[in-house]
């Protein structure tokens, strides 16, 4: 199975670090036009991609984003992979303890961030007849979160909901939308952090718990979301797919 996306217009929305900087690679290394999108402009330096400062709670600022992508590439996008979100520092709190803000923050940048993109880019896929959207969701959306925050729970089961929803009310239109729900991995500060707070018995049993006996990386995600977005996933929509190393 050769996967290419040669002159594609693939749009990342959360490309500085981990999973969205592995994806963004390894769609530019497949022929693809790649447009990366993050808060954290520095961090983009060096990607193979047009980079693109921005706030992805912002509707005016994505729209424009994707409009400059069509007026660059000559086309409207041929596939949107939303990754941006995580927990944003926080850490687990008793329910009675979770601030108002603090559940909103997470939800907006995890849930609210991939429905303002996938609005963005659904009226030039569908005017073509053909489109894919992948969200970057998490285990966490499919059972407890080991991070213990539940906003981010919630707005993982949410980004999955969103998915299988939209693959529905696009799939007339020759678009397809999936979720991808990685398991644990070590792509952030927020998350190195987690996994430094775990005794190292607590890390070993999650390694030794894991089937193939690894922790996943950036481009296990990567290489699920080649194949969504490729033509040999036409035929699926509305669904996630869970990438854990285990069953």
């Amino acid at each position: 199975m050769n996967i290419e996306f040669i002159d594609q217009t693939v749009l990342v929305a959360g490309a500085a670090r981990g999973i969205g900087r592995g994806i963004v690679e390894e769609f530019a290394a497949r022929g693809a036009n790649v447009f990366a999108a993050d808060r954290l402009k520095e961090e983009m330096a060096g990607l193979p991609a047009h980079a693109t400062q921005l706030d992805l709670l912002d509707k005016a600022a994505v729209n424009r984003w994707v409009a400059e992508a069509e007026g660059i590439s000559g086309r409207a996008p041929d596939v949107l992979v939303y990754v941006a979100g995580g927990v944003l520092g926080q850490s687990a709190k008793a329910l009675e303890d979770v601030e108002e803000a603090d559940w909103r923050a997470v939800l907006d940048v995890n849930l609210t961030g991939a429905f303002l993109s996938s609005q963005a880019v659904c009226t030039g896929m569908k005017a073509r007849g053909k489109g894919r959207i992948v969200l970057i969701a998490s285990g966490a959306g499919l059972r407890t979160s080991l991070t213990g925050i539940q906003a981010y729970a919630s707005a993982k089961a949410g980004e999955i909901g969103l998915a299988r929803q939209l693959g529905q009310e696009l799939g007339p239109f020759g678009v397809t939308v999936n979720a991808v729900a990685p398991g644990f991995q070590r792509t952030s500060p927020d998350y190195e952090r987690q996994w430094q707070s775990y005794s190292a018995e607590r890390q070993e049993n999650m390694i030794a718990n894991t089937a193939r006996r690894r922790p996943g990386t950036p481009q296990d995600i990567a290489y699920t979301v080649m194949f969504l977005a490729s033509d040999y996933a036409d035929f699926i929509t509305g669904q996630v797919v869970s990438v854990t190393g285990s069953p």
